[in-house]
């Protein structure tokens, strides 16, 4: 394809699962469950932070956090008690335990209390057009406090060379705005056009088969090249390809 049949052929995708159906098989659908604001940034990050392997084990399991929580995760994050934590001990999600659910809790109760939520934290560190710096700065304030070791492989740093694709896909459900309202849009500090593409097994795949990067490894040095290719097809909304991308891979086998 030439590069203006590849953007029509992408915007084509974007525009069709870019669409509120998408939400009823994806894991976006825990936190559209909620309307206050602090509720819904909570509910996707922990959804966001499983968000590996089978979808419907993702989903049900978030779900599982979300009833631990009392279907009210902010007031959970910020008004639990010992007993309260204790009673999330037998959580697991692949190697995301009871031990890693609880020390989330008590990060987010410190970065609530003190720096002003997440949003904040991110937006704090913006340095360039890309997010790769904030990401690096927000897991070193989430891992302020006294944690298990363990625990710090749930947040990926892309200074470390990781694509960070969990935390890419959060930024994205908070970040982007547009009328499909799939992506929630409540984050108003940061613009569309620095997010980054949660590049994993099925957009890095497809995107190696459209040409948009070359590299096989899915890492920091690979997201740079994707994240390149897809604002020269739309600098304001690059990571609107990502439906696009996602799509493809995973309900057209492409």
């Amino acid at each position: 394809m030439t590069s203006r049949e590849l953007k029509e052929f992408l915007d084509e995708k974007a525009d069709y699962y870019n669409h509120p159906r998408f939400v009823e098989t994806d894991p976006i659908q825990i936190p559209h469950r909620f309307d206050k604001k602090e509720d819904i940034e909570i509910a996707a990050f922990l959804t966001a932070i499983i968000a590996w392997g089978n979808r419907k084990s993702i989903i049900h399991n978030a779900e599982r956090m979300m009833d631990l929580m009392g279907n009210s995760p902010f007031d959970f994050v910020m008004n639990h008690s010992e007993r309260d934590l204790k009673d999330l001990s037998g959580f697991v999600h692949r190697t995301f335990n009871g031990v890693d659910l609880q020390y989330f809790v008590k990060a987010l109760h410190h970065i609530y209390s003190y720096h002003q939520g997440l949003e904040n934290v991110f937006n704090k560190h913006v340095q360039d057009e890309f997010l790769y710096t904030a990401i690096h700065e927000f897991k070193k304030v989430f891992f302020e406090l006294p944690h298990p070791q363990r625990t710090e492989k749930h947040i990926s740093d892309p200074l470390n060379s990781s694509a960070a694709k969990r935390i890419n896909m959060f930024l994205r459900w908070m970040v982007r705005n547009d009328h499909t309202r799939v992506d929630f849009g409540i984050w108003k500090t940061i613009k569309p056009g620095q997010l980054s593409c949660p590049l994993d097994v099925h957009t890095g795949n497809v995107a190696r088969k459209l040409g948009l990067i070359h590299r096989t490894q899915n890492d920091l040095k690979t997201l740079i090249q994707l994240d390149t290719r897809l604002r020269l097809l739309d600098p304001s909304d690059p990571v609107k390809y990502d439906f696009a991308l996602f799509g493809l891979g995973v309900f057209e086998k492409f």
